[in-house]
């Protein structure tokens, strides 16, 4: 790893610029706790023009290291994509370590899934960038290298002034060269609960399709307007999707102005979709880009409800 390190010298930024950036990480800078560290906003001069930066502190207390510091940033400098959170730089120096985002205006994804305001087709946007991401970080064919997230949650989806969404939380993500990016791995099981494949659990077996429940999760999240771990009690969304749909009950699970915004074909199709993500078998799961296409057609049937006269 140290020489993938040492070529992101250019990335590097002093610790003195991020404290002027956050106010020396003052509690009116501070947004929240993460799983990470401690979450800052700033505005940090970079070529001379400032721009507003998230600093996200590494604190070992909750459980990640230096290793997962790592991960992040060598993940990022290698990915591109208008989906993925954006990295504009780190900081190793005088015991800290920080990853240094550009800020997502309007926060993460689970803070909007009970949100009235958050339309049926800004919702399914929402999903069809975040599934093109997935879609990128498990192959391009400019890389040597795929990518398993690990940690797809709604809390890790960010968006931007225009609801657009930046998929974050690859401290935690495995590579496979892109040869052998359907082989399955073995590894401890990390995720978090609510979102978590059950055959990881089960086995410490991981690939593609562990992401892909996970984003099987977070679909019904944005369907239901609600978060994965209902009420902090044991009941975990998956269950109470898998039961409902298959009793095709779903109506009673979502907001009804909600679903009257929704183009019955639309609605058939991305619940179907999301279904099928929370399948037990590996085998039994759509591929991404599978997914993709459903939730594209989904979007255009919308769309074609909402704006007739573009077609």
């Amino acid at each position: 790893m140290s020489s993938s390190i040492e070529n992101l010298d250019h990335l590097k930024i002093p610790l003195e610029d991020i404290l002027e950036a956050t106010n020396h990480f003052s509690d009116e800078n501070f947004i929240k706790q993460g799983g990470f560290g401690k979450i800052y906003m700033g505005q940090l001069k970079r070529s001379g023009e400032l721009i507003d930066i998230v600093a996200r502190r590494l604190d070992t207390f909750y459980g990640q290291g230096s290793k997962h510091f790592w991960t992040e940033i060598l993940m990022l400098s290698k990915l591109e994509h208008e989906n993925l959170v954006s990295l504009v730089g780190f900081c190793d120096e005088k015991n800290e370590k920080i990853v240094i985002n550009k800020y997502a205006a309007k926060g993460s994804l689970d803070s909007y899934l009970s949100d009235k305001s958050l339309t049926w087709l800004q919702r399914l946007k929402i999903c069809v960038g975040v599934a093109h991401a997935l879609s990128y970080i498990y192959y391009d064919e400019k890389r040597d290298f795929s990518v398993i997230h690990r940690n797809i949650k709604s809390s890790k989806i960010l968006l931007d002034d225009n609801y657009e969404p930046k998929l974050a939380g690859l401290n935690l993500s495995m590579t496979n060269m892109s040869s052998q990016r359907n082989r399955v791995c073995v590894t401890e099981t990390l995720g978090s609960i609510g979102y978590v494949d059950p055959t990881y659990v089960k086995t410490s077996s991981v690939r593609h399709k562990s992401d892909v429940y996970a984003f099987g999760v977070v679909l019904f999240e944005v369907l239901f307007g609600r978060e994965a771990i209902i009420n902090h009690k044991d009941t975990k969304l998956a269950q109470l999707a898998k039961s409902h749909y298959e009793e095709r009950q779903l109506d009673d699970l979502i907001d009804s102005d909600l679903r009257k915004q929704m183009n019955p074909e639309s609605f058939d199709i991305f619940s179907e979709a999301a279904y099928n993500c929370l399948k037990e078998q590996w085998s039994e799961r759509r591929s991404i880009d599978q997914i993709v296409i459903r939730l594209e057609k989904a979007l255009i049937l919308q769309r074609e409800q909402e704006n007739p006269f573009d077609k």
